[in-house]
C-alpha cells in the first residue's frame, strides 16, 4: 500500500484526526493519481462527482511530497475556503510543518502610495469617496495584512478603491518610495517562501502573462500545479492570452496625471490638457454605440466611417500626450510611469484596429459609461502547451465537470492535453433515491411566446410543492425579469432577484428566509453550496448555449467551419452541456440531500443532441410528470416534519 493510500484507510491518518472522516475509493483513487503524477510529471485531468472530496484528494499527497506546490481555485471564496478550512486540517492530520500562503491580485491590497497621494487631492473626488478615504485612512493604521477584504465596512464595488489599490499599469515596482512597506509585495514574498500557495485562476494567469518582473515571478519557483475547478480556465486563459483596451484605462490614465499634475508638475499644465482629451474622445467613442449594455464585432464596427473618424482622433491625441510626457522624462517615478503606460496604450490600440490578423477575434463590449475593445485568441491549446511543456512539472486539473459523452476530448482539445492521463470518478451520492430528474410533457418549442406563461406555471407548482426551497435559473436576465415580475402576485414566498444586491448578500437572505425563493443567471449555476432542507428543488429554464450574438463564439465557430470541422459538436454542445451539469450540481450537495431538478426544455427528449445532456447528469430517478415531482417534493417536506416532530 502506498503513502497515499495508507494515508486515506480506516485506520488511516485522516480518520484518526477528522471527526467524521470516510475512506471514499473514489477520493483514495484520487489521491494515488496525483501521487503519480507528482513523480512521473505526466499532466492528470480527474473529473470527480460532487461529494468526492477532491481537495483532500490532492492537498495530502502534495502536502507528503514536499514539493512547492499552487494551487489554483476558481474564486477568491473557494480560495479563502480552502486556505482557511481545508488546508489547516490536513495539516494538522499530516502533523506538517510546511508554510503555506494565501495570495491574491494585486487590486485586493491597500497601496501605501496611492493612499498617501490622494491625501490631499479632496478636489478630485466627491463626497462619497471621500467619505470611504477616511474610513481607508483609519484602517491603514491597523491592518497586518493591508488586504481589502478584511474592510467589511466597504462594499466590493466601492468608489474608493482604484484611488487606494494598484493595478498591473500604474505599479512603481521597484520604483515605488513605499516598496519594502508594500503589502502586495509582502504577501508575495511570503508566497515565495511557502509550501504550499493558494491562488485564484484570474491570479496565475495574470501572472503568466504578464511576468510581473516588479515582483518576481511566483509561478517559476512551483513543482506542482493544481486546478480546482478547471472547467473555467479555458475562458480564463484566454483573457489573459489576449489584449484589452478601455474608455476606462484613458480615464484612468487622465486621473494619475492630474494627481501629478496638481501635486508635482504644476508648472506643465499642457499634460494635464493632454491627458484630458484622451480622456473626452475615448469617452466619445463610447457614445457612438447604443445606450444598453452590448457585445458586438468590433471588425464590422471599424467598417463605420464614424467610428473610424473617432478612431483616428483618439490615435491623434494618444501621440499628442505621449510627446508631451516624453518631454518630462525623469522629473518624476509616477510620470515615468504614466508615459509607459501611455505607449503601451499606443501599440495596444493599433493592433485593436488591425483588421487583417488572423487566428483572434477583435470584439467589443460596452458598459453604462464604458467601452471595452478585445483582441481574443481562437484557441489557446498550442501556447498553454508549450508552456507546461517546459521546465517540466507537476500539472493536475480536476473539476466535478469536464466530460462532455462520456469523454475528456473537449477540455482536452481547448489545452492542448492530448497526452494527459485522465481519471472519471463518481459521486458517492445514491442518486436514484436521493433526486429526480424532470422534463415535463406539453413543453412548447423554447423560444415560443407561450413558453414564459409556461414557465411561471410550473415555477409556482414547484415552489408551493417545495415551500420556498427552490433556486429557479435562467438563462436570460430577460426571462429572468419577466418570470420575477410575475411571480410576485402569484405566490406569498419572500422573492429574492440576481441583481437587486450582491451574490453573498442574497445569498444570505435565502438562508435566513426559511420560505425564500432564489431566481438568478449565469452567477447562481456554480460556485453555490447550499445543502439539506435550505434547497429541494432547482429549475432550470432551457439548455444553456451560448448567446449566438456572442462575437467571440461566432469568431470560434467560423474558425471550427473554415477547419473542417463541425462548430455545434465540437463547441456549442460541450459548452452547454458543462454549464448545465454545473447548473444541476446545485441540488445535491451532502449524503443526505433530497430533491428534484426540473429542466423546461423539450429538446433534451426531441433532439439526438439531447442523449449527450442527458448522458452528462447524475443518474437522477427520470420522470416526465410534474404530479410525481410535486409527490416527491412533498414527502421530503412531509419526512422533515416527522423528524422535527419526535425531536
Amino acid at each position: 500500500m502506498s503513502k497515499t493510500s495508507s494515508l486515506f484507510a480506516a485506520d488511516g491518518k485522516l480518520s484518526k484526526a477528522i471527526n467524521g472522516f470516510v475512506p471514499r475509493q473514489a477520493q483514495t483513487d484520487m489521491a494515488v493519481a496525483v501521487e503519480n503524477t507528482i513523480k512521473n510529471k505526466v499532466p492528470l485531468i480527474v473529473e470527480a462527482g460532487t461529494g468526492t472530496g477532491k481537495t483532500f484528494a490532492y492537498l495530502a499527497p502534495a502536502l507528503l511530497s514536499e514539493k512547492k506546490t499552487i494551487v489554483s481555485t476558481g474564486t477568491k471564496n473557494l480560495q479563502e475556503q480552502l486556505f482557511h478550512r481545508d488546508l489547516p486540517l490536513i495539516k494538522k492530520a499530516l502533523g506538517s510543518n510546511s508554510k503555506t500562503a494565501l495570495l491574491k491580485g494585486r487590486a485586493n491590497y491597500l497601496c501605501l502610495h496611492r493612499l498617501r497621494q490622494h491625501g490631499g487631492n479632496s478636489t478630485l473626488v466627491d463626497r462619497q469617496t471621500l467619505t470611504e478615504l477616511t474610513q481607508v485612512r483609519e484602517w491603514a493604521s491597523s491592518t497586518k495584512t493591508g488586504d481589502m477584504g478584511d474592510m467589511r465596512s466597504l462594499a466590493e464595488d466601492a468608489k474608493v478603491l482604484p484611488f487606494v489599490t494598484s493595478t498591473a499599469d500604474n505599479c512603481l515596482g521597484k520604483d515605488c518610495p513605499d516598496y519594502e512597506d508594500c503589502y502586495m509585495v509582502k504577501a508575495r514574498r511570503k508566497a515565495l517562501d511557502a509550501d504550499v500557495v493558494v491562488v485564484n485562476h484570474h491570479l496565475f494567469f495574470a501572472d503568466m502573462a504578464l511576468k510581473d518582473t516588479g515582483f518576481g515571478e511566483l509561478i517559476p519557483e512551483a513543482d506542482l500545479v493544481v486546478f480546482d475547478e478547471a472547467h473555467q480556465i479555458p475562458d480564463i486563459a484566454s483573457e489573459y492570452f489576449g489584449e484589452t483596451f478601455s474608455s476606462r484605462q484613458m480615464q484612468d490614465i487622465s486621473r494619475d496625471v492630474e494627481v501629478v499634475y496638481r501635486t508635482v508638475l504644476k508648472d506643465v499644465k499642457q499634460l494635464q490638457n493632454a491627458a484630458e482629451k484622451c480622456k473626452m474622445i475615448a469617452a466619445d467613442l463610447r457614445t457612438l454605440f447604443p445606450e444598453n449594455t452590448t457585445k458586438g464585432n468590433w471588425r464590422q464596427m471599424l467598417t463605420r466611417d464614424d467610428i473610424q473618424t473617432q478612431i483616428n482622433k483618439l490615435t491623434d491625441s494618444l501621440n499628442i500626450l505621449y510627446e508631451v510626457l516624453k518631454l518630462h522624462i525623469g522629473r518624476d517615478k509616477d510620470l515615468d510611469n504614466i508615459f509607459e503606460r501611455v505607449s503601451e496604450a499606443k501599440g495596444k490600440l493599433a493592433r485593436l484596429t488591425d483588421t487583417t490578423q488572423l487566428g483572434v477575434s477583435l470584439w467589443y463590449e460596452t458598459t453604462m459609461r464604458h467601452i471595452v475593445l478585445h483582441l481574443t485568441p481562437l484557441s489557446i491549446s498550442k501556447k498553454f502547451a508549450d508552456f507546461i511543456a517546459e521546465p517540466k512539472r507537476s500539472w493536475v486539473f480536476t473539476s466535478a465537470t469536464l466530460m462532455v459523452d462520456g469523454g475528456f476530448t473537449h477540455f482536452q482539445r481547448q489545452m492542448g492535453l492530448d497526452n494527459a492521463t485522465t481519471l472519471s470518478l463518481d459521486s458517492p451520492f445514491d442518486y436514484p433515491n436521493q433526486a429526480m430528474l424532470c422534463v415535463p410533457r406539453f413543453l412548447p418549442e423554447p423560444n415560443a411566446r407561450e413558453m414564459r406563461a409556461t414557465l411561471l406555471d410550473i415555477s409556482i407548482k414547484l415552489v408551493k410543492a417545495s415551500r420556498g426551497r427552490c433556486f429557479l435559473l435562467f438563462t436570460s436576465h430577460a426571462t429572468l425579469n419577466a418570470i420575477a415580475s410575475q411571480l410576485k402576485d402569484k405566490i406569498d414566498n419572500p422573492i429574492l432577484v440576481q441583481g437587486s444586491t450582491t451574490k453573498r448578500a442574497l445569498l444570505e437572505s435565502y438562508i435566513e428566509n426559511k420560505d425564500a425563493v432564489l431566481l438568478g443567471t449565469g452567477a447562481f449555476w456554480e460556485g453555490v453550496d447550499v445543502r439539506g432542507d435550505d434547497l429541494t428543488c432547482v429549475l432550470i429554464d432551457k439548455l444553456p448555449f451560448a448567446s449566438p450574438d456572442d462575437p467571440l463564439l461566432q469568431a470560434r465557430i467560423e474558425d471550427c467551419r473554415k477547419s473542417g470541422g463541425n462548430p455545434f459538436a465540437q463547441l456549442q454542445i460541450p459548452q452547454a452541456a458543462i454549464a448545465l451539469k454545473q447548473g444541476a450540481g446545485r441540488l445535491i450537495r451532502d449524503e443526505t440531500d433530497k430533491g428534484v431538478l426540473v429542466i423546461c426544455d423539450n429538446r433534451l427528449v426531441t433532439k439526438d443532441y439531447g442523449k449527450i445532456f442527458m448522458g452528462s447528469l447524475p443518474d437522477m430517478h427520470r420522470t416526465r410528470d410534474l404530479q410525481k415531482v410535486v409527490d416527491f417534493l412533498h414527502d421530503i417536506h412531509s419526512d422533515k416534519k416527522e423528524v422535527e416532530t419526535l425531536e
